[in-house]
């Protein structure tokens, strides 16, 4: 059971990064963006490449410095021009944007399944109270915890974590008082694009690395950020975790409705509470 609870916080670890970046971008621009899946399907192709060319401590770096710069083209072409559109267009764009990438992905890499082998360090298993579990899942769940507190410290202790917060409440307060909000919203959708490009180098050894596991996750990780309320970063992170988690356990115990645990969830969190497990009521 505590191997399978251990599986529960890896994968509710890969979906905290992925949603993280996700609902800061929300939160700020108010995109909806669904492209984000495919930036985290590109960031474990990079890896993918760098892995097997350098080394895979290089693509855990090459990676989220990619889909950054990934990131920033999508703020500076699109997501500018977007923010003062209706949702219905802003999401159709971003997907529109999504299948480009993918269709680029398949172009360069083909529609084949690859695999990704961890390095020699994270190879093998380590004891975890009496039970065998490995290596490498332990180190993904190590990494998406030092990225949360990183994130949450920078979030609320640094002067551009002050100016984010503000441009998330009130955009236009936040311009009165001073504060460059596009320039602010290039960090934060940099910042986006690398989460969603680290997630991709950690899923890259960790599930098999394809053309559509952009959409595959993209899904869930949508849900995840509503329940956990929309652009709220915490409720992002504690709402990713207790989903994995609730999927994984839910796999073991009623494996013919597993599938449906996300959705449920969605549809309780909007009944009990439409803003959001964090989110603030309007």
């Amino acid at each position: 059971m505590l191997a399978q609870l251990l599986n529960g916080i890896a994968l509710g670890s890969l979906y905290m990064v992925l949603s993280s970046g996700l609902a800061m971008i929300y939160g700020l621009r108010g995109v909806t963006n669904f492209a984000h899946g495919s930036l985290y399907m590109a960031g474990a192709y990079v890896a993918m490449s760098v892995s097997a060319n350098v080394s895979f401590w290089a693509a855990l770096i090459a990676a989220p410095i990619v889909l950054a710069i990934v990131g920033a083209s999508l703020e500076l072409i699109f997501f500018r021009r977007l923010q003062h559109r209706n949702h219905i267009e802003v999401g159709l764009v971003t997907f529109g944007l999504s299948m480009i990438l993918e269709r680029c992905i398949v172009l360069l890499w083909g529609e084949q399944t690859h695999t990704v082998t961890p390095p020699e360090l994270l190879s093998g298993s380590l004891s975890v109270l009496g039970t065998s579990y490995p290596t490498y899942r332990i180190f993904l769940i190590v990494v998406a915890l030092v990225m949360a507190a990183a994130l949450v410290s920078w979030i609320r202790y640094t002067r551009t974590g002050l100016y984010v917060r503000a441009a998330s409440r009130d955009v236009q307060a936040a311009s009165v008082l001073g504060i460059n909000v596009d320039r602010v919203s290039l960090i934060v959708v940099c910042v986006g694009g690398a989460l969603a490009g680290l997630a991709g180098a950690l899923a890259a050894p960790y599930i098999s690395v394809s053309p559509t596991m952009g959409m595959q996750i993209l899904i869930t990780v949508l849900i995840v950020v509503v329940v956990g309320g929309a652009g709220s970063l915490g409720g992002a992170m504690v709402a990713g975790m207790a989903l994995g988690i609730l999927q994984t356990v839910g796999n073991i115990w009623v494996p013919a409705v597993a599938a449906l645990i996300p959705f449920a969830a969605l549809v309780v969190v909007l009944v009990w509470r439409p803003q959001g497990l964090a989110g603030k009521q309007a």
